[in-house]
């Protein structure tokens, strides 16, 4: 184990497997029944929960890719039942946030990077060879594909699919399936949905907000005004308004079809 800050020390919990080759400095905490393979590095300041799992090569806790790090002491915190595969780097975060966050119950593929001071919720997929710029946030239930790249400060709302070699630079609402190029709207995750536990009756009421939304040729305030107005209060209806009035990014647009019509380009 490392020996890079004198006074902290390394607290591992019981019943915790370590491979062969793998570094661990002090100022780190791994929970119970955590398994880490071969070949890991885990660095001072991170925390590592419950039940992980952690293949080789993985490397936890480095420090920012980001300029204005300043050596400060930050963390890498990792809840429970999460499974990191191989090759997966994982920062701790900066003065802005002071930690990077993964919840519960996350899959995080191969080759994959969080950033610093990003904040993952719980029950995610991230595909192999995402990679993830600085203080991005992905909500709940959700699926990044593989070799899909994240513009810093994008927001990933709960239960969104995104499909593999995306280019994020907006926020993306939650329910929502995001693909082509530029990525855009292609209609609710309703696979996903369905899987959760969503009946047919609440996925028609999404399917009419966001028709309202993407699919009016409205600009976003009027689109909100008129879901406020002309739709019941629910849950969802409330959690698709606040995120689009909270995004500061802006969001995803819808798609626009282009089609070639004797020579002469329609959009329709």
């Amino acid at each position: 184990m490392g020996n890079n800050k004198i006074g902290y020390r390394t607290i591992v919990g019981k019943n915790v497997s370590i491979g062969n080759f793998t570094t661990i400095e002090n100022d780190v905490e791994i929970g119970d029944n955590t398994w880490i393979g071969n070949n890991v590095t885990i660095l001072n300041g991170t925390r590592i929960g419950q039940n992980c799992e952690i293949h080789s090569g993985a490397v936890l806790g480095g420090i920012p890719q980001d300029l204005k790090y300043n050596n400060e002491q930050t963390f890498l915190e990792i809840g429970n039942c999460n499974i990191i595969r191989e090759f997966v780097t994982l920062n701790k975060g900066t003065a802005s946030k002071q930690k990077t966050f993964i919840g519960n119950n996350n899959l995080i593929m191969a080759s994959a990077h969080i950033g610093h001071d990003c904040t993952i919720g719980n029950n995610n997929i991230i595909g192999f060879n995402v990679g993830m710029a600085g203080e991005v946030i992905v909500g709940d239930w959700v699926n990044i594909s593989g070799l899909t790249a994240i513009h810093q400060f994008s927001i990933i709302g709960d239960h969104s699919m995104i499909t593999g070699l995306s280019r994020i630079v907006k926020d993306i609402p939650p329910y929502v399936l995001a693909a082509r190029e530029p990525l855009s709207y292609a209609g609710l995750n309703a696979v996903g949905l369905k899987r959760r536990g969503f009946e047919s009756e609440k996925l028609e009421e999404l399917k009419s907000i966001y028709r309202v939304i993407f699919q009016q040729r409205l600009n976003v305030k009027t689109a909100l005004e008129i879901i406020e107005s002309d739709f019941h209060q629910s849950l969802e209806r409330d959690i698709i308004l606040n995120f689009i009035k909270g995004s500061k990014r802006g969001i995803i647009k819808g798609f626009v079809r282009i089609k070639t019509v004797s020579s002469s380009l329609v959009l329709f």
